[in-house]
């Protein structure tokens, strides 16, 4: 008897990812903006675009992660874990109790969530680490997951995942967490000065421009997965970008040629990455990885993940998509998605995995 469809979803606080498994093969994976801090609805409205395209997910199984249990909207993570799984368990109406991905808890239905709630938050990460980490065993790595918002950098070996901190400010004193991405991060998170015509400039503390910005001017973000407005809600075009990066210093664009605009984001470009280098090369260290480990990139800036391996002995990366998830042979397309949507793969092939 062939056993159900699994659906992954990764309920995030900017984004929802999902995917669809028959087999334990991905067959189909896809992200929807979901400025979840701004209200309910906006998860009501993804779900519904969900069905639209996935009408018989009903009879399915559903395994859950989230991180959207952060977001200002909510009193508390608690809170904000509990509505998330009752608006889920309401809005997909499966036939089927949902999995919440409690990592060391196991999987828990929607009415087991109360005890659980530390367990279940912020744990897409785990998730994809864990994934990683069985599909590559007894092989030693790190998951390098570089997001719109953040990046996780996660060691594994012999099966097992190695983090040092499990909840969101452990891992942010750990370095496994550096709150930086390739879409929304602002531009003044990345240093309180930059280069300029030879010169080191205070930046203009304010939300002028993100990494959007340097990224849609270098050509390395797919504009699929620049899904949120501009800082400023103008366009996402060349001349948006050069406006909003001349802003940080104080500019207007017309005060320089496209060509140096193009040199001022490559400075943003260097500073995001030595910084994430800095956090990659500490999580490397401190869990004595050699140079046969494998760096298993994932996220929608895995674009930059091989530069990050020169302070270090690591040689060998591979992408999530191709050696860890199992796509469909006409994979194409599907496996940028299953890059960029890994933690909501993961939960769908590790609850797939135990029903097998």
């Amino acid at each position: 008897m062939q056993r159900p469809e699994v659906y992954g979803w990764d309920i995030g606080g900017a984004h929802v990812k999902a995917c669809r498994l028959q087999g334990g093969v991905v067959v189909d994976a896809v992200e929807w903006a979901c400025p979840l801090w701004q209200g309910e609805a906006h998860l009501a409205r993804v779900l519904e675009a969900a069905r639209n395209r996935w009408p018989g997910w009903r009879e399915a199984r559903h395994a859950v992660t989230m991180t959207g249990e952060m977001v200002d909207l909510f009193e508390h993570r608690e809170a904000g874990v509990q509505r998330i799984a009752e608006l889920l368990d309401q809005g997909l109406d499966a036939a089927a109790p949902l999995q919440l991905y409690a990592a060391e808890a196991g999987w828990c239905a929607p009415e087991q969530v109360a005890p659980h709630w530390e367990a279940i938050a912020s744990a897409n990460w785990l998730a994809t680490a864990h994934h990683a980490a069985a599909a590559l065993a007894p092989a030693a790595g790190v998951l390098v997951d570089i997001g719109s918002t953040t990046t996780d950098l996660i060691a594994f070996g012999d099966g097992r995942v190695l983090n040092t901190g499990r909840s969101d400010a452990e891992r942010l004193a750990s370095g496994e967490l550096a709150y930086q991405g390739v879409v929304r991060t602002p531009l003044c998170a990345l240093g309180p000065r930059i280069a300029w015509r030879g010169r080191l400039l205070n930046v203009m503390n304010e939300f002028f421009a993100t990494t959007a910005d340097v990224y849609r001017l270098s050509g390395e973000l797919d504009p699929a997965h620049d899904l949120h407005p501009a800082a400023d809600n103008g366009t996402k075009d060349a001349a948006g970008s050069r406006r909003r990066l001349a802003r940080m210093i104080g500019l207007d664009a017309r005060e320089a040629t496209a060509d140096e605009w193009q040199l001022f984001a490559r400075a943003w470009r260097v500073r995001q990455t030595e910084e994430l280098r800095g956090q990659f090369e500490r999580v490397v260290t401190e869990r004595g990885l050699g140079a046969g480990a494998t760096v298993v990139a994932a996220g929608c800036g895995d674009f930059l993940v091989p530069e990050l391996l020169a302070p270090t002995a690591l040689t060998r990366c591979v992408g999530y998509a191709s050696a860890v998830a199992r796509l469909a042979p006409d994979g194409g397309a599907l496996a940028r998605w299953t890059q960029v949507c890994a933690p909501a793969v993961a939960v769908a092939s590790l609850l797939d995995s135990e029903q097998a």
